[in-house]
């Protein structure tokens, strides 16, 4: 797996990590909040109830108390309003914690006042009382406290109906949290259901795929190679058993010209029949290459000198064709290669570029830096390219262009391009093609940059 693809798939799994736990934050927070409004509106709507029913009865209780020390002065009912009074002092200021809305505060603030004066007009009494030495049974000697009173229970049930309001209005900020929550949370969902699929492609096309086509490819490659050991050792064991026939052949049509007069019929045929023997030579020759290529024998080298002196070697003769063979863009990089042996692929992809360009042509030969696979591993890379403007390479030819023994050529072997892909391969690299009707091919010479 490439470091790029592990980056990538880092960087999936680490968002989808990141929506799983902001998702459980959310319905964390969520049923928190739910438990929270259901808490906070039992116990205070409890409280809320308790609070006018609480502040009617202790006022009750100490009118009663009043009226009960005014009607028969003693003494002890007096004493126990002094006492129910302070109480209730106390209960009212405690109510100051649990009351935090803005119109809860003011009214308690206007019940403590209102305590106040109805404890004024209490003592009131109790200093009438203390002076005139009599009860007090008239109603309007009594109206002013009466009406203190009253007017603490008012203020008490409209504090109730305050703290209901503000009850209400906490219960409906809360559902309004709970549904940006709740779509919050669907809206995450939805993010992580995209995020897992768009994973799912990511690793598909960036590490199914390509191992589908490794796997392929390999497979492709196992049976080419095992052809081509097949047919390796048809060819050595031909080859062998050719080439001593055709030196004695050669020796004996040699002791014969000396025989023959030059411009003699029998001359040219024997010509003739030395051609076809070097040519059958050269067929034996590319055999047991085929069959037996030579171990590389390495050295470093930079990309530019056989590229540089493939173009010294060929263009003279390609200018005959006029088909001109030039060096563009050259990477300043370093290869570890066997020079002899990689020249001769050059030479061989330079002149297939040529046959393909007939005449009037560019054969351009360049030197690039990439990153591929190569060796089963990621890693950087240094491409010798022979590029043409010929007609390109058919279908039915591409799906056959590495076989031995297949050619499109009307004199041919068909062994050049399996003889250079077997040199490349010994030399540790891998030789791939591009191509496009009309508009010519590309070979390229995939060899590992060399790091000193």
């Amino acid at each position: 797996m490439s470091e790029s693809i592990k980056f990538r798939v880092s960087i999936f799994v680490a968002a989808i990590v990141l929506l799983v736990l902001l998702i459980a934050w959310t319905a964390h927070i969520s049923w928190r909040r739910m438990s929270e409004l259901h808490e906070h509106l039992s116990a205070q709507q409890w409280k809320s109830f308790q609070l006018a029913d609480h502040l009617q009865q202790a006022i009750l209780g100490l009118n009663n108390k009043v009226l009960r020390y005014a009607a028969y002065q003693d003494l002890e009912d007096w004493t126990n309003f002094d006492s129910a009074s302070k109480e209730l002092n106390r209960w009212i200021n405690g109510q100051q914690p649990i009351l935090s809305a803005e119109k809860e505060l003011p009214l308690l603030d206007q019940i403590s006042a209102a305590y106040r004066d109805y404890l004024a007009s209490a003592m009131a009494i109790n200093a009438k009382i203390y002076s005139t030495h009599r009860s007090i049974t008239r109603l309007t000697e009594l109206g002013d406290f009466e009406k203190q009173s009253d007017r603490i229970l008012d203020l008490g049930f409209k504090l109730s109906t305050a703290h209901q309001e503000s009850l209400e209005s906490f219960r409906v900020q809360t559902l309004q949290s709970l549904d940006i929550l709740r779509f919050v949370l669907s809206g995450l969902l939805i993010l992580l259901l995209a995020a897992g699929g768009w994973l799912a492609v990511v690793v598909y096309r960036d590490m199914i795929a390509p191992m589908q086509v490794q796997l392929v490819e390999s497979r492709r490659l196992a049976e080419q190679q095992e052809k081509l050991a097949s047919l390796g050792m048809l060819a050595a064991g031909v080859a062998h058993e050719i080439r001593n026939p055709l030196t004695a052949i050669k020796a004996w049509l040699y002791l014969q010209q000396k025989h023959l007069k030059p411009g003699t019929p029998e001359f040219a045929d024997a010509e003739i029949i030395g051609v076809e023997i070097n040519r059958l030579e050269r067929i034996v020759k590319d055999f047991l290459q085929f069959a037996r290529p030579s171990e590389p024998q390495f050295a470093v080298v930079s990309a530019e000198q056989p590229l540089r002196e493939v173009q010294t070697l060929m263009e003279p003769g390609l200018e005959k064709s006029k088909i001109k063979l030039v060096l563009d863009g050259v990477a300043q990089a370093q290869i570890r290669i066997d020079p002899q042996q990689i020249k001769q692929v050059l030479i061989n992809l330079v002149q297939n570029a040529a046959d393909s360009i007939g005449k009037n042509g560019t054969v351009t030969l360049r030197a690039r830096l990439d990153e591929k696979r190569l060796n089963e591993r990621q890693t950087d890379v240094v491409i010798l390219e022979v590029s043409d403007t010929g007609n390109g390479i058919s279908p039915e030819a591409e799906k056959r262009l590495f076989d031995p023994f297949f050619t499109t050529k009307d004199f041919g072997t068909g062994l050049g391009l399996p003889i250079a892909a077997r040199i490349v391969e010994k030399n540790q690299g891998a030789l791939q093609y591009q191509t496009q009707a009309d508009r010519g091919a590309t070979f390229g010479i995939i060899l590992p940059l060399h790091k000193p």
